[in-house]
């Protein structure tokens, strides 16, 4: 389901090419998906954040239409620090030197990676239906690792997860969307015919394999490193009031302990909030974002 109205560029970096989206005008706001889908995902949301900002919807390294570098013994190619620095590329190129960040699941993983490797960049930041990747592994119990059992199954070594999910990608695919949106949820069909056209190509779904592995060795490196620096740019956090996030956290108060400057609710649905209640994530992005644009 292409995004309406927008131009799609496949932006060069120093680690391969990214895949973006690119529609409207004004202050930018990068727009980045999370797991198993492609910037796609924000089919219902970009359009009417184009009409007050320039929005650049990107597929993260590996994922959708982005390259897919070799992978490294110690899964840092696809970190969460060498994802964004793709992305800061690519938005230079595009002639954005500061930007807002929305990300969603891995993407919003990816933007808080990004603000604070790049401070500097990001002028502010929304989150949609996570916990900080550090505080989930240092409080996980048996619901979480039920709840989130695909963080455990797609990080096994040897391609063992990429030998299992790469027998049916289109059942995968579907039975996750299913499983993580609230009951009843509806997806647009172009929109899922284009994440399983991305899904069933071998190296996309070893490259979301190697974001999980990267996710449970480096990236928590990276997050333990940075732990006493709180983000400062204003913070807003959306979740899905039928999603895991909701029934586990107190989301506001976990996020109240990385940033300084936080704020947010929950929304209806579950876990895909962009595609299962577009009107109220715009309703908070829109006035949120405003607050940035001189």
């Amino acid at each position: 389901m292409p995004i309406p109205g927008a131009a799609v560029h496949d932006v060069p970096t120093s680690g391969g090419t990214v895949h973006v989206a690119v529609a409207g005008s004004g202050s930018p706001v990068l727009l980045l998906h999370g797991y198993p889908q492609t910037h796609e995902m924000w089919h219902r949301v970009a359009p009417a954040l184009a009409e007050e900002h320039t929005v650049v919807a990107a597929d993260l390294r590996g994922y959708g239409d982005s390259t897919a570098p070799a992978a490294q013994p110690d899964h840092a190619t696809f970190s969460k620090r060498a994802s964004a620095a793709d992305l800061l590329e690519a938005m230079a190129t595009l002639g954005h030197d500061r930007f807002a960040v929305v990300g969603h699941d891995r993407g919003a993983r990816v933007a808080h990676r990004l603000v604070h490797d790049r401070p500097d960049v990001v002028t502010r930041m929304a989150v949609l239906d996570i916990a900080p990747t550090l505080h989930m592994v240092e409080h996980a119990d048996a619901r979480f690792a039920t709840g989130y059992y695909h963080w455990f199954f797609l990080a096994q070594p040897d391609g063992l997860p990429e030998r299992l999910v790469g027998a049916d990608p289109e059942g995968f695919l579907r039975e996750t969307l299913r499983r993580w949106s609230a009951p009843g949820a509806r997806f647009d069909e172009d929109a899922v015919t284009a994440y399983v056209r991305a899904f069933s190509r071998p190296e996309v779904l070893h490259a979301s394999c190697e974001d999980y592995r990267a996710g449970l060795g480096v990236d928590l490196e990276h997050d333990r490193a940075s732990r006493d620096r709180r983000v400062e740019v204003p913070l807003l956090v959306l979740w899905g009031a039928d999603g895991f996030v909701a029934r586990t956290y107190d989301v506001l108060d976990v996020w109240r302990g990385y940033a300084a400057d936080v704020r947010g609710h929950a929304v209806p649905g579950g876990h895909f909030c962009p595609e299962e209640a577009p009107d109220e994530v715009l309703a908070a992005l829109l006035p949120f974002l405003a607050e940035g644009v001189s």
